[in-house]
């Protein structure tokens, strides 16, 4: 317990009552939290203080702003309210400076300190809901590693500690680890440990899991068949989750469509006509352009992720033991240790060299890469323009209207080879997984013939898997040069760096290590396979129509903008010229700006656009970039010949 806590704990903590906050108590556990409730309740009340203070602080310095620097209002009470006063109490209205600042920092001690404690009281309960939506999302993949590891013999204490420890399948794992813990350090049975960790599980789906699971054990039934059954079940309903969220996907799109941007339009068009029509504030069209409709699409993106039932999957990088061999020979004398550090230097040296040789295969392994080289580019790019005009750069519209063009061709700069580099890496690695099936399905008929795993593969790599035959190559290499099947399938999977692959490779190695029957674990490795494919051949044939209606609605954007900055701009601009002879008066009117706040809507709307595109259909927000460049390029195009 750190400082802070132990202080906290001292103030506050024996006056904590347990059954006020049983439910955060839970909370706490289900979100796996290591603080116990009266420490985070405590911890709660501290903060709450001291930001309360901070915003008393805050309220104070507001309130000498207003008094000093604005000037305080000779009344700031309604008459009504101040006729409603005794005229013995009309000496408070002296120190009216007095009481402004005590309600100011009354407010916001309040709102500040409120906020805080409020915040910290439901976040247990929020990463309890995200812990929820997780294992829901990996349970019916890990519910097959178990029927795997089960079909191979392995009794289910070891089951649970082999998931447990295949991070590949995050907080499933992580559940199961809970039980595994509570024999481990608490020396509880097998019946109390699952029973414990159903108990303050936030998914009712494992909970249903592991509590009829417990039923079969205590009953002597088959648990194996039991975990077949339940891999099966959970397939079904995951498919039918991610039809609803299909559903759902088309009440977020029209909501979308409807919020984001005919409602922008809407609102342009009447903030325009108000600033037109007089010396008016252009304000509320700063605030929708550059603050309103890049937060509410944020916030669009992050909702769609949250109700995706299936999520985006991490990929695992596996330790490989390439010198398992020289170990054994040290151990034995025949071997020093030299060349141990002989053979780790020589491969740093060949990667380098094979970097040096092929720098784009790290870029296409993390596509993030790129952005170490692309954003200072960009930079250096945007100041070098700086730099040449710096002598017209006397003001800032004037400097806004020179370098915004540069601006989009900066942010162009940055995430174009980002988006290539994504796209050629996510094209590669769904082609990949779409022949792992087939390359399982191969392998496991080639064992049913007497075949050894390694002469599976020998057989297998000399015939045509598509995208997959160079890595199958790849494959049987590794094993000519000795390496085991185990550290051939891993390095495979950290050369694809793919999550479902990740996945397939993991259920694959642990089941083989305790399963002599290799076409059992192989053809289990295949349904798992078949059965992420199938959900996303679903998912994206039903989404990309979504993708159409973002298109269509950025498309009814532009248009809208671009027929008011051609057609009615001009008008507004002559009926301002006109002044007092026009039919209605119309103040001064600058067309450069508005057609400059016009043309910085339609690149935001089409950069968060193409954002929202990828999201709703790919699942993958960096998927949009691709949507995102081509409407800003549009964007710019349309405007370019205006």
């Amino acid at each position: 317990m750190d400082a802070f806590s132990k202080f906290a704990f001292r103030i506050f903590g024996p006056r904590l009552e347990m059954e006020k906050y049983y439910s955060l108590e839970r909370s706490l556990r289900q979100a796996r939290i290591p603080v116990s409730w009266d420490v985070y309740v405590a911890k709660a009340k501290l903060y709450s203080l001291v930001l309360g203070f901070l915003g008393a602080i805050i309220g104070l310095t507001l309130a000498i702003i207003i008094i000093y620097l604005v000037g305080l209002p000779p009344a700031i009470l309604p008459p009504a309210i101040i006729a409603g006063i005794p005229p013995a109490l009309w000496w408070i209205f002296e120190y009216r400076a007095v009481f402004l600042s005590l309600f100011l920092m009354a407010i916001l001690a309040i709102i500040v300190g409120g906020a805080t404690y409020a915040i910290m009281m439901l976040m247990p309960r929020f990463v309890a809901g995200e812990r929820k939506i997780k294992i829901d999302r990996e349970l019916p993949y890990a519910v097959t590693f178990m029927y795997a590891l089960s079909r191979g013999g392995m009794n289910i204490i070891d089951i649970f500690r082999s998931l447990g420890e295949s991070t590949i399948y995050g907080e499933a794992a992580k559940e199961a680890s809970t039980v595994v813990r509570n024999m481990d350090f608490f020396g509880q049975d097998l019946r109390t440990a699952i029973q414990n960790a159903a108990d303050i599980s936030p998914s009712d789906n494992f909970q249903d899991l592991v509590v009829n699971l417990l039923s079969i054990i205590e009953g002597g039934g088959n648990i194996t068949a039991y975990l077949s059954d339940k891999s099966e079940d959970y397939l079904e309903k995951a498919l039918r989750d991610q039809r609803r969220f299909l559903e759902t996907l088309g009440l977020i799109a029209e909501s979308y469509v409807t919020v984001f941007v005919a409602g922008p339009l809407f609102l342009v068009i009447t903030f325009f006509v108000m600033a037109a029509m007089g010396p008016g504030d252009l304000m509320m069209l700063y605030l929708l352009i550059y603050a309103a409709l890049p937060i509410g699409s944020c916030m669009f993106i992050v909702i769609i992720d949250m109700l995706n039932p299936t999520g985006a999957i991490s990929a695992t990088t596996f330790e490989v033991e390439e010198v398992d061999e020289y170990k054994v020979q040290i151990a034995e004398g025949t071997k020093d240790d030299i060349s141990i550090k002989s053979i780790e230097s020589g491969r740093k040296s060949v990667e380098f060299k094979n970097f040096l040789r092929n720098p784009f295969k790290s870029l296409f392994e993390n596509p993030f890469y790129t952005l170490y080289l692309s954003m200072p580019i960009g930079i250096i790019f945007l100041l070098t323009v700086a730099f040449i005009y710096q002598e017209q750069l006397t003001t800032f519209d004037t400097a806004v209207s020179i370098l915004d063009d540069y601006f989009i061709f900066t942010l162009l700069i940055v995430i174009f080879p980002l988006a290539i580099f994504f796209e050629t890496s996510s094209r590669r690695q769904k082609k990949l997984m779409n022949e792992m099936p087939t390359f399982l399905k191969k392998v496991a008929s080639a064992n049913e013939t007497g075949m050894t795993l390694p002469q599976s593969i020998e057989l297998i790599s000399k015939s045509n898997l598509g995208s997959l035959t160079t890595e199958v190559k790849k494959i049987w290499k590794d094993l000519q040069w000795g390496t085991t099947v185990e550290n051939a399938f891993k390095r495979f999977g950290n050369r694809i760096m793919s999550g479902p692959v990740s996945r397939v490779i993991t259920l694959l190695i642990k089941a083989n290590q305790v399963s002599g029957n290799t076409k059992v674990v192989l053809n289990i490795a295949a349904k798992d396979a078949i059965a992420y494919q199938r959900l996303e051949e679903e998912r994206l044939g039903q989404m990309i129509i979504y993708v159409v209606i973002i298109y269509m609605a950025f498309f009814v954007f532009l248009f809208v903008i671009v027929t008011m900055s051609a057609a009615f701009l001009p008008m507004m601009a002559g009926a301002g010229a006109a002044g007092a002879d026009a039919p209605f008066f119309m103040g001064a009117f600058d067309v450069d700006v508005f057609m400059r706040i016009f043309f910085h809507a339609v690149i935001v709307q089409g950069f968060f656009s193409g954002l929202i595109a990828g999201q709703m259909g790919e699942g993958n927000v960096l998927s949009g970039l691709k949507h995102s460049i081509i409407m800003m390029c549009i964007a710019y195009l349309v405007f370019l010949f205006i």
